[in-house]
Parts: structure tokens; sequence; C-alpha cells
């Protein structure tokens, strides 16, 4: 007996890990997944069939014989909340889900395990039975019998939400939906160096998503025929524009891009369509307005971006689309504000914060959802996206049944917000995200069309009326502290030192174009590169941004480094006064001007190096300054050379060389002197023969008057000996021989 216990024990032992390995199979209403893929209309009325179609998958492990499927519908569900509690629930509820309605139902027969099939499933809306307006919950069910199961119960379980309306709305809801053109930054601050300055692209990825069937393409069509307002980042429009002409591609080869008639028709679809659409410019690249007040409003200039940025997202849309955007709206990541981010949000002229209601919270939990738009001092309003139905459509809707439950849960909402004080019009605005993916725009695209085909309890509103609308007096108008802020999306900001690195490169940049004779070829490029650096798209990426920030200041510096000094190996003086040539190389496109060259010897006492020089050089060419120095005294001296701009500030490196003064030495001042005394002995003796030859004149009685001829009595030929005086001269200077460098630069210049 003890044996037999112990080997059972034992059987029982080994068996434990194979069953706790194993997963348990779904059983009851979770045994057969049910998925709603569509639902037609997504908001019927009295007349219309309730066509529902979807999959059945079998997930036990037995077959299900006797199936069918049947639909249900619950009582009218109470709020907002009660909609979002629905959504969550799995499972078959009979007394919230209700009974299977009878009549119509789909028989399916066997279902095996493993084993999908489609179903569709159509029922009348009078036999509903529907009775007041509301939202009402929809369930498809698959009822049958299983191994498991050997009594007929339902087996699985799928729920969506009918929104039903009577009549239309005597006060209909106002409703606002934002549609972002938005992309990540794909151009560099690199441009050829040709008279086109033809733009250098991060990558070609953007011709995907302007091409039929890409992202940008399906907002654009999708978005013309909806009621929405286009809200755009300029920096897409200048991008896909360049991409219409010449471009090239970053890469090793660098090839040059081949999109440009893909270009051009997205273009042209965008002009159209905001023909009827409002526009609403962001600032240039989308800045991310956290980031600054957080991180970059401690580092000077870095808010001094904003006003030019809004400047040229007026001009950019203007130019390019032809028509005058609304550039007083600012877009904080996600809608999450506080007090430091709103007043760096309207410090370059935005007056209207979009902003979402998980952040801009109503402490008295008002019995309905308030009206958009909240004053919040100082002559700025915050527009209040509803957070709800700002984020229906963030999940993965290229599933189909995520994408009807969505636009369902959509409608519902909606309609219940209509419902919560029917008497009350208020304007309600959806902020979604930022860059919607092609299916998740063509889900947003079939929620606006069923809301706008229905017209029972909304109509559309332009976001510039949702900011004017008349404010609820009980809705909260307080902007929380810096406190409030989610965590979660502070920690993706840009840090400080990325804004430091902004700062530099800016500094770089305003020293360099001061020499530049076409600025303009620079300043543009990279001031637009600068703001890319502070967009929203770096969010979550920081290795990417700091990439980008580096790839942009190197080259900068490229650029600066091309204007510069050529080494010389040396320079030799023979004499008191020489000129020394110092060449000038610069390898840009165009020329530099307003620069100062300056030499500065180490030994001013023993060699003056010259005055400085106002030089210019045209591009693509080197020029040699020659410099006028003057030696006191023989040896080696260094010389430093050194460009400064037209502020005094140095540019580029110095460079230095050594002058040798090798003809000031003993030997040639004794012949200097030597040369001094011969005049000054030819001197004497011409006056000793000239005093020699007067007194001979009183001695032999002459008045004196007689011309002296200069003749000598004494034979002495006038007193020269027949020879003229030597007329010592300076010694001529001599530069010496610096270098067999035609430029005089002493190393070859690397181009």
């Amino acid at each position: 007996m003890a044996l037999l216990t112990g080997v059972l024990l034992l059987m029982g032992l080994l068996q434990v890990p194979h069953a706790s390995s194993a997963q348990a199979a779904p059983t009851g209403s979770r045994t057969v997944d049910v998925t709603i893929d569509s639902m037609s209309p997504s908001a019927p009325s009295k007349s219309d069939t309730v066509t529902v179609s979807g999959t059945l998958t079998n997930d036990g492990r037995s077959t299900i014989t006797d199936a069918h499927v049947g639909m249900h519908h619950g009582s009218a569900l109470g709020g907002r909340s009660s909609i979002e509690n629905a959504s969550r629930r799995t499972g078959y509820q009979p007394s919230t889900d209700g009974e299977e309605i009878k009549g119509h139902t789909d028989k399916i027969g066997k279902l095996e395990p493993g084993v999908s099939r489609p179903f569709s499933l159509s029922v009348p809306v009078k036999d509903l039975k529907l009775t007041d307006s509301g939202v009402y919950p929809i369930g498809i069910s698959l009822s049958g019998r299983s191994q498991a199961a050997p009594y007929g119960q339902v087996l699985g379980f799928d729920r969506t939400f009918l929104p039903w309306q009577t009549a239309n709305a005597d006060k209909k809801t106002q409703l606002t939906y934002m549609w972002p053109l938005i992309s990540p930054t794909h151009l560099t601050a690199e441009t050829d160096a040709d008279a086109q300055q033809t733009p250098v692209f991060r990558n070609d990825d953007l011709a995907a998503e302007l091409a039929p069937g890409g992202r940008l393409q399906q907002m654009v069509a999708l978005g013309k025929n909806l009621p929405v307002t286009f809200v755009i980042d300029p920096d897409l429009l200048a991008t896909v524009d360049a991409m219409t002409k010449s471009y090239r591609v970053d890469g090793p080869d660098g090839p040059m891009g081949k999109n440009q008639a893909v270009a051009k028709q997205w273009l042209h679809d965008l002009e159209e369509a905001v023909k009827t659409h409002e526009v609403v410019a962001l600032p240039f690249a989308d800045p991310d307005l956290a980031s600054l007040a957080h991180h970059g409003k401690g580092v000077p200039s870095a808010l001094s971006h904003l006003g030019p940025a809004t400047d040229l997202a007026d001009k950019t849309v203007d130019t390019i689309l032809g028509v005058k955007p609304r550039t007083d709206f600012a877009w904080p990541v996600d809608g999450a504000v506080d007090s430091s981010i709103v007043d760096v949000a309207t410090s370059a002229g935005a007056h209207n914060v979009i902003t979402r209601s998980d952040s801009l919270r109503d402490a008295d939990r008002l019995p309905y959802t308030p009206t958009a738009a909240r004053p919040i001092g100082g002559g700025n309003t915050a527009v209040v996206a509803d957070a709800q139905l700002s984020r229906a459509f963030e999940g993965d809707m290229s599933k189909a049944g995520n994408s009807t439950h969505a636009v369902q849960e959509f409608l519902a909402q909606t309609q219940m917000i209509n419902l919560e004080d029917p008497g009350r019009q208020r304007s309600i605005v959806v902020a979604p995200q930022r860059m919607p993916t092609v299916s998740q725009a063509h889900a947003m695209a079939t929620a606006l069309r069923s809301l706008d085909d229905s017209g029972s309890w909304t109509q559309s509103l332009n976001l510039a009326g949702a900011a004017k609308a008349k404010p609820d007096r009980a809705a909260t108008r307080h902007v929380p502290s810096g406190a409030a802020y989610p965590s979660s999306l502070r920690r993706q900001e840009l840090p400080v030192s990325a804004f430091r690195q902004i700062q530099g490169t800016q500094a770089a940049l305003d020293d360099f174009q001061v020499i530049l004779a076409q600025p303009e070829r620079v300043v543009t490029p990279f001031g637009n590169a600068m703001m890319r650096e502070m967009s929203t798209e770096w969010r979550g990426n920081a290795t990417g941004a700091k990439t980008f920030r580096h790839s942009v200041r190197n080259y900068l510096d490229g650029l600066t480094k091309k204007v510069r000094l050529i080494q010389k190996s040396g320079a030799t003086l023979s004499g008191r006064s020489a000129t020394i040539p110092v060449t000038v190389q610069n390898n840009l496109v165009q020329g530099v001007k307003d620069m100062t060259l300056k030499l500065t010897s180490s030994q001013p006492n023993r060699l003056d190096a010259g005055k400085s020089q106002q030089i210019t050089v045209d591009g693509g060419h080197s020029q040699s300054f020659k410099f006028d120095t003057t030696a006191n005294a023989n040896g080696r001296a260094w010389v430093t050379a050194q460009l400064y701009t037209a502020d005094g500030k140095p540019y580029g490196e110095p460079m230095m060389f050594q002058v040798n003064v090798t003809e000031i030495t003993a030997t040639v001042m004794l012949v200097i002197a030597g040369g001094v005394l011969l005049l000054v002995l030819a001197g004497v003796r011409i006056y000793l023969q000239r005093k020699r030859a007067a007194a001979r004149r009183t001695e032999n009685g002459s008045d004196g008057d007689e011309p002296d001829d200069g003749s000598g009595t004494d034979g002495d030929n006038g007193g020269t000996d027949g020879d003229e005086p030597e007329q010592p001269s300076d010694p001529t200077p001599d530069t010496g021989s610096e270098s067999s460098d035609p430029s005089g630069s002493g190393e070859k210049v690397d181009r």
C-alpha cells in the first residue's frame, strides 16, 4: 500500500510541470474570439437595417457544433464614463448586454479548433425596438455546444455602440477637428556649391509619404472633403517645395533625387484642398514649446527663435499655397501645459494655446462637457481639446476590428456630449496625434463622414470659431503649475545642453555671416536647420536629435574653415626694410569682405610687422597681401598672422611663422661707418685745398675780385687729384628666398 502511494505521488509530481506549462484553453463566453469588423450604417435611422460583419475564431480545443451568430442590445448608457467602461468589458454579461434578438440569427454549424470564418448579420432597426435617443451597446454572440459545454450557451462575444437619435438635436454640438499635416525633418543644413544652392536631403523617405497611398497623400485626399481645419507645419511645405526642384540625397554617393513629379502633385492637391478650408500654421518646424519652457528659457537667445519661426510660417504658407494662414495658435505636445509653457507659447504672438482636458482639468466635475475656449488672462485663450475624442484613434487602426470599435465609440461619445445637456450648445475641439498613420487617418475620416452624413447632433466649426466661442462660466480657467506636468512627457524633452549647443551654433553663424558677400546663402539654410533642432519631432529620440545637431554644427565649422591663412615656412630679411607676403585662401563659392589681416611681432623692438590691412577675397581664390616691415636689429622673431571680422573678433586659427633678420651685422655697420668717414675726409681735403689757394692769391697781390677758376698754382689740379670722391649708397634690401611655393605659403594648398 505504501509502495502504491509513493508511485502515485511520483506520477503526480512528474505531471505538475506539464500541467503548469500548458496554457489553459479559453472557456465560457471567451472560447470563441468574435471580432466586429464593420457596422453599417454607423448611426442608423428608423428605416435602416443594421448590418454587422466580422470574424469568428475558435480558440478552444474542441469542435463547436450547432453554432449560430446572434445580436444583442442593452439599455441606453448613462454617460461618457459608462461608454468607456463598456468598451473595456470582455465576455458576455446577460444583465448588461441583453438577450439575443429572436428571429435574426446566422447559422454557422460546426467550427473546428483554430479555424476562423467570417460572419454577417443584418437586423432591421425596427426590430431592435430602440426607444429614446441615446447610446446603446450592441453585442454579437456566437452560441453553440462544445465538449466542455454540452448544453447550448454563449461561447464568444464582442460589443460595440449604436448611437440612436430619434430627431435632430435642437442645439447641435459644434465640433472642430484639427487635421495635422506634419512630418519629420527631411532637410539638412547643407546645400551644394552651385548658384541654385541645391538642397541636400537626409533621406528620400518623404517621397513615399507624398506618393499615391502614402500617409501625407492620403491626409490631403481625405481632408479635402471633410469638415476639418488644416494644421500645417510650414517646414513640410518648404521641404516639399524644395523637392519640386533639383535636390540631392545625402549619402556616400550623394545621388540626385528623382521625385519632383510626386512633390509637385502633392502641393497641387493641397493647394486645391485649402481653398475651402481654414489653415492654421504652426511656427516653422513645430518647435517643442515645453522643452523651451522647461530647459531652454534659461539659455540666452533660445526663445529668440520663436518670433522668426512664426514670421517664417506666415510667409511660407502664403508663398507656397497662396492663402493667408492663422499664426496665432500654439500647440504644445499632447496639449500638456503649465504656466511656463503658456508664457513661452504666447511670447511670439500666439494668443490661443491648444491644450487638452486631461491637462486643464475641471475641478468642479461639471455634469456636462464644457466649451473648449477658456480665457486664461493676458488676452490669451486656452482652447481645451477633449482628451477622449483626441485619443480615439491612437491605436493600431490597421485591423478592421480596432478601427470599427474606435469609430463607433467616437460617434457614441460625441452624441453623449450633446445628450449631457441638450439645452446648452457647446463647442468641442478634437486635437488628434500629430502624425496619424494611413489607417488612423482613414478611421478618423470614416467617423467624421458618419457624423456629417447623420447631422443629427453635431455641426462643424473651424478652429478660429472655436477659439471665439462663448466660454462656460463654471469651466476651469486655472493653468496648472509645473509640478502637474506629466513626468513621462518631461523625460522626453530636449535637455539644456541641446539649447546651449544651438546657442553655440548661432554664435558661430553670426561670426561667419559678417564676412560674407552674400550672407543669405548661409543664413537661410542654417537658420532653418536650427529651428528644426528644436522640433517636437525629437520627442523620445534623443540620439537622433543629438546627431542632427552635431551634423549642423560640423557642416558650419567646415564652411568657416574654408576661409583661412596659408601657413608660411618662414621669411628672411636682408635689410632694414622689406615686404612680407601673407596668403589668404577662400574656398567658398562666394567672396569674403570687411575682414582685417594683422601681423603681430613677438619682439616689436626688433621687428615692426607693419600696419594691418583690410582684405577682400573672391570666392574660389587665394590672394597674397604684402606687409611693409622694418628691422631694427638682427636675429629671429616670431610673427603671428590673424584674421579679424569687422567687429574686431578673431576669425579662424592664427598662423605663426619665423622671420630671420640677417643683413644688419657688424660688417655691414663697419662698411656704412667707413663710407661716412670717407665723405668727411673728402670734405676736409677740399676745404684745405681751397684755403691754400686763397692764401696764394693774397701773397700775389690779388684784390680778390677775380674769379677763382679753380685752377691751382701748385699743380694740384684743382685739389681733386684727378678723382671724384666716392658717393656711398644704402644697401638694397633683400627679402631673401621664402619658399619655392609660388603663393609664398610654404606648403601645398589642400583644396
